[in-house]
């Protein structure tokens, strides 16, 4: 059985650090790319950040660029979204997903696998 399996989230105060990981089961994660999105009530899925299978392709959100860090560890099967200087904008529900294609795609619709996803809150 396939799994994404987030964690990490939490509660911090605005400037803080955190990271995310997302430990995959049933794949060899080394082939897919690896995505992170976020979703607030009332708004659209966001793309945050991706990395391919290898790790030699990323791409970061405008909104995250110079603050988020997507990595990747394929011999734990994991991967991860260092946050730091988190601020309130932040607060979401933030998902990670992989594309067994390894497209490193922003679109939510080129992912075939997601997490339940890990809550983080900021506070101000």
């Amino acid at each position: 059985q396939v799994q994404l399996v987030e964690s990490g989230g939490g509660l911090v105060q605005d400037g803080a650090s955190l990271r995310l990981s997302c430990v995959a089961s049933g794949l060899t994660l080394h082939v897919y790319a690896v995505g992170w999105f976020r979703r607030t009530p009332g708004k659209e899925r966001e793309f945050v950040a991706a990395a391919s299978g290898n790790g030699a392709i990323i791409k970061y959100g405008d909104s995250v660029k110079g603050r988020f860090t997507i990595s990747r560890d394929n011999t734990k099967n994991t991967a991860y979204l260092q946050m730091n200087n988190v601020h309130s904008d932040d607060t979401a529900t933030y998902f990670c997903a992989a594309d067994g294609l390894d497209r490193v795609a922003e679109s939510a619709f080129r992912y075939d696998r997601w997490g339940r996803g890990t809550q983080v809150t900021v506070a101000s």
